[in-house]
C-alpha cells in the first residue's frame, strides 16, 4: 500500500508481485498502457495512459473530470495492458485513489518526464502550459493477477 499522506482505500485485498519478464517489459522504454475501467451502465471503457512503476504498483494519473479517473472512484476494479507488438503484460486488480494534489503534479511531471525523455524541453513546457494549470489525481494499480505473453 502506497505510505504516501493521503492515500485513499483500505478494501485493496491480496496483490500479486510484478516480477520477472512482466516487470521487465512494463519498465520497457516508452510503453503506453491501455486502461479499462467500468463505466456506470457496467460497460468497459478503454483510455491510452502514461504509467510508471511504483514497486508492485502501477501508477497512472489524469486530469480530474474525465472519464475513467470518475469510473475508478465509484469502482476501483480495472484491466491494464501493455504491448510490444505480439508480446504483452497483462494486468486486472484494483485501483487506489490519491487524494494529495501536490503530489499528483509531481507523478504527472515525473511521467512527463519519462515520456519524453528525448525531448526535455518538450516536458518541461507539457508541465507548465498544461499540467500545472489542470487539478488532476493519481491512481495506484494493485495487481490481484498478472497474465503474460510472449510470442516466442
Amino acid at each position: 500500500m502506497d505510505e504516501r499522506p493521503g492515500a485513499i482505500g483500505d478494501g485493496i485485498g491480496a496483490t500479486v508481485s510484478i516480477a520477472g519478464w512482466a516487470r521487465e517489459m512494463l519498465e520497457g522504454p516508452k510503453r503506453f498502457a491501455t486502461l479499462a475501467t467500468l463505466a456506470t451502465d457496467g460497460a468497459p471503457l478503454q483510455a491510452v495512459v502514461w504509467y510508471l512503476l511504483r514497486d508492485d504498483t502501477i501508477l497512472v494519473n489524469s486530469a480530474v473530470g474525465r472519464h475513467w479517473p470518475a469510473n475508478l472512484l465509484r469502482d476501483p476494479r480495472f484491466s491494464f495492458v501493455v504491448e510490444d507488438g505480439y508480446d504483452w503484460v497483462g494486468v486486472r486488480g484494483v485501483a487506489q485513489a490519491l487524494s494529495d494534489p501536490d503530489d499528483a503534479q509531481a507523478d504527472i511531471a515525473a511521467m512527463a518526464r519519462r515520456y519524453h525523455a528525448d525531448d526535455p524541453e518538450h516536458a518541461e513546457a507539457l508541465i507548465r502550459e498544461r499540467f500545472q494549470r489542470q487539478e488532476r489525481i493519481s491512481f495506484l494499480l494493485h495487481p490481484r493477477s498478472i497474465t503474460e505473453h510472449a510470442d516466442a
